[in-house]
């Protein structure tokens, strides 16, 4: 309460409290017949008893026809609540303030949705009027929560281990590979800035300036459209020190969570569990695998290859062909027909893959279409290999390794959907499972041209010192120094060891990823001034938080967000801008057909 007028906040009277005169300002939550109103600040509810005397039959006339929503001050004297009317389930449920005096400083207009947690409200709605929304407990509680995480880091980064704060430019110059970034116009005619979508290229130039350690809450944009978990903009915390390998990058970050993580999500062990980025294909079928249930991917080749199943020696004729299998505990019981081919038809659309069930009854017999392809022994054999229960039912793909495994680990994640819609609790969501996934490929093929290669990270990542000399003769070969970070199946930071040699990075860039080297020439000429070995990551800000919080969307832990298609509904932004606004930056605009027969209109 220190520097503003009021006395208390909504939240924090008790019975120690009462007798004492108070003055509380906040908003009109809910208004009873003009017997008593409740009052909500940032920190609480107070339950207000409006005076019912003719001395105060101007109070009770002003609090009375106080609109929702409106802005009061309320003067008054901490009772306690008479007898059998405590309310247990506010923490100010004990008390209550009599009005003596009252002013309404702002009276609210008809409100476009109720501001209560609990009633449904469309998303374009709630960001059209976002600083209504953000009167909501919800609300307040993720954005006080991010604060104090992000302060905490701070705290740990910078007063604990010597980081040194550093804003980086948000106007810069394209960066080759990666995502789209937004282009800004200059006054010099056909020449354009770039938003950075990561402050990559000044955190090692830091590096090289001699820093040793960096860090920033950095703002980063990309221009790729919306998805649940991603915005046009976006927080990171950003980190970069020299002289560092992955192990004391991962033992930083593990420090750095504990030390910052929200005591009321209860505590996180370290060391996080690691697996390689071949590990976490072959058993989950993704590189960012959720380990809080069970489900892995089985191969099974060994099982069925001396079975007369055509399609199965068929996909075993190939290099990398691979049959392999996902079990769903208790399927039989929790998941109907229709869910069972909705996982099948998921897996035809998305990824062109047959896929064979096969159940093991209560008696413990199977019962599938390939059942009489296979003999006892074998029966016996895949139901060891899997682990089959009685009613469980098996999800069976063949066909090359990586498209396999990637196929059933899409229909693991949809199966743990149903059987959690059908009642049976298989994820904790109080439980927070960390995972490093480590040994990516440094490179991967185009998917517009395979025969080309892009950086699976991104061009500056080092290659493991293993494979270095691979670099040179095999590049698709070569694994990297690159680490991600998963919680609960989500990536929330990627970070790597960077190439510090100018040689290095100017063959990866030329020779491999067949990119103009003179767009980062600033950045290779700066390797060849004595640049330290580094490496670094960065924290998805957004990302982490509405995790913790479990919140449906990052829209909910960013105070003022885009919408879905990158617009701010609440400002109207994008907007449009006047010829003679784009004059000094040389640029007419070309309106399509029906966008010039609207503007006439």
């Amino acid at each position: 309460n220190s520097f503003v007028t009021r006395t208390n906040t909504c939240g924090e009277l008790r019975s120690a409290h009462v007798g004492q005169k108070v003055t509380l300002y906040g908003w009109v939550q809910y208004q009873r017949q003009g017997l008593f109103l409740v009052l909500r600040d940032f920190q609480g509810l107070t339950q207000i008893i409006i005076p019912q005397d003719e001395a105060h039959s101007h109070v009770k006339e002003l609090l009375s026809s106080a609109p929702v929503e409106s802005v009061v001050r309320v003067t008054g004297i901490v009772s306690p609540r008479p007898p059998g009317q405590e309310n247990p389930k506010m923490p100010t449920g004990d008390i209550e303030v009599k009005a003596e005096t009252a002013e309404i400083l702002n009276s609210c207009k008809k409100l476009p949705f109720e501001i209560k947690d609990f009633i449904k409200k469309s998303e374009a709605l709630r960001m059209q009027y976002r600083y209504l929304d953000l009167r909501s407990f919800q609300l307040q509680s993720n954005l006080r929560l991010r604060s104090r995480m992000v302060m905490r880091m701070r705290e740990y980064l910078c007063n604990l281990h010597g980081f040194v704060d550093v804003e980086t430019p948000t106007l810069f110059k394209r960066t080759p590979g990666g995502a789209k970034e937004f282009l800004v116009p200059s006054r010099e005619a056909g020449k354009f800035y770039s938003l950075p979508q990561s402050p990559q290229q000044f955190k090692q130039l830091l590096m090289v300036g001699g820093l040793d350690r960096y860090f920033q809450v950095a703002r980063c944009y990309r221009d790729e459209g919306s998805r649940p978990d991603r915005q046009p903009e976006f927080t990171q915390v950003d980190i970069e020190m020299s002289f560092v390998d992955q192990a004391g990058i991962q033992r930083l970050i593990e420090g750095l969570l504990q030390y910052s993580w929200p005591e009321e999500r209860g505590s996180i062990m370290t060391p996080f569990p690691s697996m390689t980025y071949e590990e976490a294909l072959a058993e989950y079928g993704t590189d960012k695998p959720d380990t809080r249930f069970g489900m892995k991917i089985v191969d099974i080749s060994d099982v069925l290859r001396r079975s007369d199943i055509q399609f199965v020696q068929n996909a075993l004729s190939y290099p990398h062909g691979s049959v392999r299998a996902i079990c769903i505990p208790q399927g039989v019981r929790y998941l109907t027909n229709k869910d069972l081919e909705s996982l099948k038809q998921s897996a035809k659309s998305q990824f062109n893959q047959e896929i064979v069930e096969i159940i093991r009854r209560p008696d413990g017999s199977l019962k599938s279409v390939l059942t009489k392809f296979l003999g006892e022994k074998q029966q016996s054999e895949l139901i060891q290999a899997l682990n089959m229960q009685g009613d469980d039912v098996v999800l069976l793909a063949a066909g090359e390794h990586k498209h396999v495994c990637s196929a059933l680990g899409t229909l693991r994640l949809l199966s743990a959907n149903l059987l959690e819609a059908a009642g049976l609790a298989l994820r904790d969501p109080t439980a927070f499972h960390f995972l490093w996934v480590v040994d990516f490929p440094l490179f991967l093929p185009k998917a517009e041209n395979p025969t080309e290669l892009e950086s699976a990270h991104h061009p500056f990542t080092a290659p493991h010192p293993s494979d270095a000399s691979l670099l040179y003769s095999d590049p698709t070969k070569v694994r990297s120094q690159h680490y991600d970070l998963v919680l609960n199946g989500n990536e929330v930071g990627g970070g790597s060891i960077r190439i510090h040699s100018a040689e290095q990075q100017r063959f990866v860039l030329e020779k491999v990823l067949k990119e103009d080297s003179e767009v980062l020439s600033h950045l290779i000429e700066a390797l060849e001034f004595g640049a330290p070995p580094h490496g670094g990551i960065a924290l998805g800000l957004d990302r982490l938080i509405s995790l913790i919080v479990d919140a449906p969307s990052i829209r909910d832990v960013i105070a003022f967000p885009k919408s879905f298609r990158g617009r701010d509904l609440m400002g109207n932004a994008p907007d449009y801008v006047t010829p003679e606004e784009l004059e000094p930056y040389h640029i007419q605009v070309s309106w399509p057909l029906e966008e010039k027969e609207a503007k006439k209109n």
